[in-house]
């Protein structure tokens, strides 16, 4: 036996009655409203608290606005009417210490066993820490973890970063975004305003549709000057120390470069969905399946809210209309005999 399997054997299994796994803005709704109805309740994070928001550009400003991403009716005041990535991680962190949210960070959850009976739903969940015992689960976790690869040679190089933070950095070298949507066109226009060379690569034949509308026209004016360099229909095939070679309609490029920030999107784990044995939607998107009521699986005693119950797509829902998943489970789980 080694060492860790010896360790998990001699482990304290604590009882709980809900486990949460991911304490995102709606892990945390679960939270407050398993807290509202009395139920026993434990968040798992394998991050920060509401990690993915973390993870923003530094200098982010949602599209929405503060009251839509507002969560068990606690009000979100901003200085504008469309908050920054900081006022809203204060927001939350203000949400966990006023309602004493039971959260244990950078606790990631290593394993889920279903030892579920004729007496109804029971789990096991173990993390590098400590393991439980539990008769529910809701699982929030999301897709900003597993970004999607180029695939080419040279991505794992230092200076590739499929998270874009802050322009500093970049400030007077080469740099290549590579993307279109709203991620690439901040740090675009962000490493450029902070003297970069800026260049993006994008595959489709225009900036994308969904970038914020104060944010389009601008990026459209300074590749229309010149100050931002784009190639449309295009893709990198290749990135080394010094250069990228990029694919065009006019053919190969090798351009001069120092930095690459490859803002490509990202995609839920689906795979720890497969593992807890939900089942997904046999098309390209992957959707998992749920009762649309109570967000139930088809595996008893296991939910989902938030965006992971898109798929892959990760555009169908955000923080504003997936709050309700919260109620809706909690509902559910008092109907079943949970909570007072």
């Amino acid at each position: 036996m080694t060492a860790l399997r010896a360790y998990l054997c001699d482990m304290a299994e604590t009882e709980v009655p809900l486990i949460i796994i991911g304490a995102g803005p709606i892990g945390l709704a679960c939270a407050l409203e398993a807290k509202k109805a009395g139920i026993g309740y434990l968040v798992l994070e394998k991050g920060s608290l509401v990690n993915s928001l973390f993870n923003y550009p530094s200098n982010m400003t949602f599209f929405s606005t503060s009251e839509r991403l507002e969560i068990g009716d606690v009000p979100f005041v901003s200085n504008n009417p469309k908050p920054t990535r900081s006022e809203a991680l204060e927001y939350y962190r203000r949400v966990k210490t006023v309602f004493d949210l039971r959260v244990n960070l950078f606790e990631e959850v290593t394993g889920v066993e279903n030892i579920s009976n004729t007496a109804g739903s029971r789990f096991r969940v173990t993390s590098g820490r400590a393991r439980y015992l539990c008769s529910k689960i809701i699982v929030c976790t999301g897709f900003y973890d597993i970004p999607y690869l180029l695939d080419v040679p040279g991505e794992n190089l230092p200076k590739v970063t499929h998270y874009y933070k802050e322009p500093h950095p970049y400030a007077f070298r080469k740099v290549i975004v590579i993307g279109s949507q709203n991620s690439s066109v901040d740090a675009a226009l962000e490493t450029w305003r902070k003297g970069a060379e800026v260049t993006m690569v994008i595959r489709k034949p225009e900036i994308g549709t969904r970038v914020k509308y104060w944010v389009r026209p601008d990026i459209l004016n300074r590749i229309g000057e010149g100050s931002i360099k784009v190639y449309y229909n295009s893709h990198v095939t290749a990135i080394r120390d010094t250069e990228v070679d990029i694919r065009t309609p006019e053919g190969e490029l090798t351009l001069p470069n120092d930095a690459v920030i490859a803002t490509t999107g990202y995609q839920p784990n689906l795979d720890f969905l497969r593992k807890l044995g939900i089942r997904l939607s046999e098309d390209e998107v992957m959707c998992p399946v749920v009762n649309e009521a109570s967000q139930e699986t088809n595996v008893p005693g296991i939910y989902l809210a938030g965006v992971i119950c898109g798929g892959m797509n990760t555009h169908r829902l955000f923080i504003e209309n997936s709050r309700v998943h919260a109620t809706s489970i909690i509902a559910d789980l008092r109907a079943g005999g949970l909570g007072r």
